[in-house]
């Protein structure tokens, strides 16, 4: 795991210093090595940089990395777990290894396939290969986005890096407000790709490669989740629950390769929980594992991954978070963001990073579950939209949602649902059961029309022949999880210098997972269909079977307790940066509404204090 960033400049900005003072951003990506790779001219300058955590060939995997004649350079970030069968095939060709490390094999790769080498790899990535009797840059970034890539570019300059506070010290970039992105923050409640906050600063997306030559850029998608397919029907010729079992098995397998101490993340819930028990199958040591608790038990699992870790006899560790960690901890994560913290669970993640980074380097979790196989609440209330928007809409407007939305926090899902399913525009509808927000209540807030209601939002929207379900996965695996869920995993475990990896992110099992009937992740009202039936008779029926609980941090309460004048300060006291640019009243309507406990606008004033931290730290008002 690694830090990458990169310059091609004929400008006056492209040099060693500049390259050194954009590497340096990284190091906490990669506090055990740097290294650099420049070429100089009259026309041009060219820097590639990096930053590595060492994981895998501890010894010999310094980067950047070249091929045998140093034509070919390479700067890479992630992991390549099917390197060693690559390898293999590669040394049959005739390519020469130098290295044991996955960097290389990714070289050779290139030599031999070209830019289609990215399709025979299986893992997380982001790179950039500097080909130079071609004259070409080469990017990359793995098929999920598990591994993230930014760039800018102008006249005279090409830049990228993998986090944005490397590419902000670049001297050739001024840093500003996005003006466009201000209303998709707060509709999605985080930044949608392909834009940041950050004007002209561009995120390269999942499944995508781009070149650039002689000034000219092109991007060009490989890979596109499977889901977007309508599926087909036919006999199943063999044992789904089994061969979903073996495929995450073997995921999980080649996701402990590693040359340092590793463990896993463990919140007691069923994809963790999962993970763990596969773990152990494999580790001939006790696996470490790592929760988070609160002081209100309410919101606390660690009672369930107490049992887990007896039953797997794990070495435990648990975590408290306070609300003077969320306090303290804020300016300085929105600095590794580089944006709005758009989920206050990043902070018990950092904090968790942090507590595991003093025993493992290298962790795995449960993420990309749900978005893979059907786990939110939406995945089975979006079957009851059709006849639920049956019923006549002013009656639905005037007499169902005026008295839904007055009930008690408790009701929260219900509440919801209600509000969600009676919204007909899918685009909007997927990305409002995760939102604070509608378009017409952005638009309400902001004092202007900046949200078109005809305009899709969505960047790909999968068939409309296809089912509502895989519609509704499609938008979670290229937009929630992406910009979202996966931006604060690596952010936060690289914020702590660990690495994080996530098995239920593999690509193979993602397409067998597809390739089945829909009931095999819902059926009925029931979710995660498979890997629960897979799951029994490993993990226990209490763990199996709990409803989803989700990883919530309780905010609800802290906004209306211990971080009570601190919300107020930001968001309307005299130092407030962006009170200017929403309307005052709604704003302070909002918090006395949720402080008082009549209504939970808990996403929403989040979303506000996050973009208030963010422009503080940045200074982009």
């Amino acid at each position: 795991m690694c830090g990458i960033c990169g310059i091609i400049t004929s400008g006056q900005h492209g040099n060693s210093q500049t390259l050194k003072k954009m590497n340096d951003e990284l190091l906490h990506r990669g506090p055990d090595d740097s290294g650099y790779y420049e070429i100089k001219s009259d026309q041009y300058y060219i820097g590639l940089g990096h930053r590595r955590l060492s994981i895998i060939d501890l010894s010999t995997g310094h980067q950047p990395m070249t091929n045998e004649n140093g034509t070919v350079h390479i700067v890479f970030n992630g992991e390549i777990y099917n390197f060693h069968e690559l390898r293999n095939g590669l040394i049959k060709k005739g390519h020469f290894f130098s290295t044991n490390s996955d960097t290389e094999t990714i070289l050779h790769a290139y030599e031999e396939y070209g830019e289609s080498c990215v399709e025979l790899f299986r893992g997380m990535f982001a790179f950039a290969i500097w080909d130079n009797n071609r004259k070409k840059l080469f990017l990359a970034r793995d098929r999920f986005g598990v591994k993230p890539l930014f760039y800018f570019y102008d006249n005279d300059s090409f830049v990228f890096a993998s986090e944005i506070k490397s590419i902000l010290s670049f001297p050739g970039y001024k840093a500003s407000l996005r003006e466009e992105s201000l209303p998709k923050y707060i509709f999605y409640r985080y930044m949608p790709a392909p834009f940041t906050m950050f004007d002209g600063i561009i995120k390269l997306m999942p499944g995508t490669i781009a070149v650039w030559s002689e000034g000219n850029f092109v991007e060009s998608r490989y890979y596109t989740p499977e889901d977007h397919k309508v599926p087909v029907k036919g006999i199943l010729h063999d044992n789904p629950i089994k061969s979903f079992l073996s495929l995450l098995n073997e995921s999980v397998k080649i996701r402990m390769i590693s040359d340092v101490p590793f463990g896993a993340f463990l919140s007691g819930g069923l994809d963790s929980s999962a993970i763990v028990a596969l773990m152990s199958r494999h580790s001939e040591l006790p696996v470490k594992t790592f929760t988070i608790a609160f002081s209100e038990n309410t919101y606390s699992e660690a009672s369930y991954a107490d049992i887990i870790a007896e039953m797997f006899k794990t070495e435990h560790s648990v975590f408290t978070v306070t609300p003077d960690h969320l306090m303290n901890a804020l300016p300085q994560l929105v600095r590794f963001r580089d944006a709005p913290i758009s989920e206050p669970a990043d902070i018990p993640i950092y904090m968790l990073s942090t507590h595991a980074a003093k025993s493992v380097k290298m962790i795995l979790s449960g993420e990309g579950s749900d978005e893979m196989l059907g786990g939110y609440p939406k995945h089975k209330y979006e079957k009851l939209g059709s006849f639920y928007r049956y019923i006549p809409e002013l009656f639905r407007h005037s007499m169902i949602e005026p008295f839904v939305k007055i009930l008690p926090y408790n009701f929260y899902r219900w509440k919801t649902a209600v509000i969600n399913l009676g919204i007909s525009d899918p685009d909007e509808r997927f990305v409002r059961w995760f939102g604070a927000f509608t378009k017409k209540e952005v638009n309400q807030l902001l004092g202007i029309h900046m949200m078109d209601s005809n305009k899709k939002e969505i960047q790909f929207s999968s068939d409309e022949m296809n089912t509502t379900l895989r519609r509704l996965l499609f938008f979670d695996q290229t937009s929630w999880l992406p910009d979202n869920l996966l931006e604060r995993g690596d952010r936060m475990t690289m914020a702590a210098s660990i690495e994080g990896r996530m098995p239920f992110m593999d690509h193979k099992l993602s397409e067998y997972v597809s390739s089945l009937p829909d009931n095999y992740r819902v059926r009925g009202m029931k979710s995660k269909w498979i890997l629960k039936e897979a799951m029994r008779g490993i993990l226990p029926d209490d763990i199996i079977n709990r409803p989803k609980v989700g990883f919530r941090v309780p905010v609800n309460e802290w906004f209306k307790g211990p971080m009570r004048d601190f919300l107020y300060d930001h968001l309307t006291g005299t130092n407030s940066l962006i009170k200017k640019l929403y309307s005052i009243e709604k704003v302070l309507e909002l918090l006395n509404e949720h402080t008082s406990g009549r209504q939970n606008h808990e996403k929403i004033l989040w979303c506000l204090l996050n973009l208030e931290m963010w422009c503080r730290e940045y200074k982009v008002l």
